[in-house]
């Protein structure tokens, strides 16, 4: 058996006869232990067996509850299969599209089974009518429980995690179970987890690496309790989040920068000051997209009033190609910001570092990214130049990564594809550089940096400016690349305002966005449109798809920049 099932059914005979999952909030709050998640799991999972699932198979889950996924992941697991959590589709969402891609996407992963969860049970004649097969989980919950686990190898298929980007050319992260346990059980020990005593509280979809590994898999494994809602209930009423946390004495917790920014905000707005007691967060993580210092500042500063030690702020840094986990910043030291010479920047690869009191700081003469801690163990990080060449500390290139948490590589539609060179190391597409022996810090990724006049332009430092004018919704800005790899490359901007459609004050907005744009990194954008809340291509969870943003705007852009 692997040493991740191993520990999961370990975990169930022991702590998690005490220990166990929140939920059903706001309305309908449910605990179960995670020892009557796993007889549940058995339960599924002898119905899976009796179904005909093989050992090795593919098995794709579209559930939203998390009461129902736990419980049906655990049972693949248990019948020695791998877990792919679908893309869901929402009340916009053309069904016949999503068909279509779904149809896709289980080719690629060799799934031949579906498993349906409330509210998608109804999506059942949809994929019948594609010749999908599928099962209702509650209709597996009348079988008898499994006998005996399906031993799997270290090296088999676990999880086989979608990347974010179009549906329509899908790529899944190959995880196995040597993966896996790698790196939930390297996370628990930098985090210094009691598991005793530690409270995890998450809104995160668990179609996504940080909801389904960070904040599902890891209490799942080692019995840790954990308040799980859906991003729907999150999006709906985002101070439910620090009501959660008051309520079960919330200790850990993770989000990207926007719900941070969103949270402050609303926070900032409350009345009393015993609405809630965040006393008890000691981990506050920041990952998913590199950290924006004013958003995190925004959260800690509402967050005092409310007890919240500004200490919690945990940065890290993360992609599904190793798991979930690189590296994680020290604890109980909040977010520490590497200040840095925008010039030597952007001009020469090289992080030259401004100290404190030095009279440029706080102007547009630096930059600052926060300094996201060492690689966890399991994982080796250094940077390359464009020809592979190893780079010294501060010397801006790529990231590379080895290790047991790196996934051995992709499946694609056209087939598997590797994402390791011959010596084990593999490129993750950001760009950064190493400070004191080895912390890591991203600059952002490759893709994505625009090339002007000789200059490296980070989008980040372009979206930071633009979302610091007023007017401007906290997280919504979107710094696009025109004319990529051109001698005419420039870079327009697009932000979400409840402005949008009002003519003059529009023309105002983007006027202002555009000049502190300029005063940021001396570079005006080509245009700066303006749409209204919600006109951002985002994922499920609420974070702006920046290459969906640049793809849908960019011919606008270019057609009507000037108009």
């Amino acid at each position: 058996m692997s040493r991740f099932v191993d520990t999961l059914v370990g975990t169930a005979a022991g702590r998690g006869q005490q220990r166990g999952m929140v939920t059903g909030e706001p309305k309908e709050p449910v605990r179960r232990t995670w020892a009557q998640v796993h007889e549940q799991a058995r339960v599924l999972a002898g119905g899976l067996v009796s179904g005909g699932l093989e050992p090795g198979s593919a098995v794709a889950v579209l559930a939203a509850a998390p009461a129902l996924i736990a419980p049906t992941v655990q049972a693949v697991w248990l019948t020695g299969g791998s877990v792919t959590m679908l893309h869901q589709p929402t009340p916009r969402t053309d069904l016949a599209e999503w068909a279509e891609d779904t149809v896709k996407v289980l080719g690629m992963i060799g799934a031949e089974l579906v498993l349906l969860g409330e509210p998608f049970d109804q999506l059942a004649p949809v994929l019948e009518g594609k010749g999908i097969r599928h099962r209702l989980i509650t209709e597996l919950a009348e079988a008898e429980p499994l006998g005996q686990i399906v031993a799997t190898s270290e090296d088999e298929t676990a999880l086989l995690q979608l990347t974010s980007g179009s549906t329509a050319e899908p790529k899944a992260v190959r995880i196995t179970y040597g993966n896996l346990y790698t790196n939930v059980k390297a996370m628990v020990e930098r985090a210094e987890f009691d598991f005793d005593r530690d409270v995890m509280v998450s809104w995160l979809p668990t179609f996504h690496d940080m909801g389904m590994v960070g904040f599902l898999t890891v209490p799942m494994t080692f019995g840790v309790e954990l308040v799980k809602i859906t991003p729907v209930e999150f999006l709906s009423g985002p101070l439910i989040w620090p009501e959660l946390i008051t309520k079960y004495g919330g200790t850990t917790t993770a989000a990207p920068n926007f719900a941070y920014a969103i949270v402050g905000r609303r926070l900032a707005r409350v009345e009393e000051d015993d609405a809630y007691d965040l006393s008890t967060l000691r981990i506050a993580l920041n990952g998913a997209e590199p950290i924006d210092e004013t958003a995190v500042q925004a959260f800690v500063d509402a967050g005092q009033r409310f007890k919240m030690p500004a200490e919690c702020v945990f940065p890290a840094y993360g992609m599904a190609e190793a798991t979930l986990a690189v590296s994680f910043a020290p604890l109980f030291t909040g977010l520490t910001l590497d200040v840095v010479e925008a010039d030597a920047l952007e001009a020469d690869n090289r992080a030259v570092p401004v100290p404190e009191g030095d009279p440029r700081r706080g102007t547009e003469d630096v930059r600052s990214f926060a300094v996201l801690g060492r690689p966890l163990d399991g994982l080796v990080a250094d940077v390359v130049d464009e020809k592979g060449t190893v780079l010294g500390e501060r010397e801006v290139g790529e990231i590379r990564l080895r290790g047991e948490a790196v996934t051995p590589g992709y499946l694609t539609v056209d087939g598997p594809l590797a994402t390791k060179d011959a010596e084990g190391w593999m490129r993750t597409g950001d760009l950064g550089y190493l400070v004191d022996g080895g912390q890591i810090v991203i600059c952002g990724r490759r893709k994505d940096v625009i090339i002007m006049a000789g200059r490296n332009l980070y989008p980040t430092d372009i979206e930071r400016a633009a979302t610091s004018v007023d007017g401007v919704r906290a997280g919504n800005a979107v710094a696009v690349r025109l004319d990529a790899g051109s001698r005419r490359e420039r870079f327009a901007v697009v932000v979400e305002s409840k402005l949008a459609g009002e003519a003059e004050a529009e023309r105002r907005l983007a006027k202002e966005v555009a000049a502190r744009v300029r005063a940021a990194v001396d570079m005006r954008p080509y245009s700066v449109v303006v749409l209204p809340a919600g006109g951002l291509p985002k994922t499920p969870s609420g974070k702006v798809r920046r290459a969906a943003t640049a793809a849908q705007y960019a011919e606008r852009i270019a057609n009507n920049a000037g108009s």
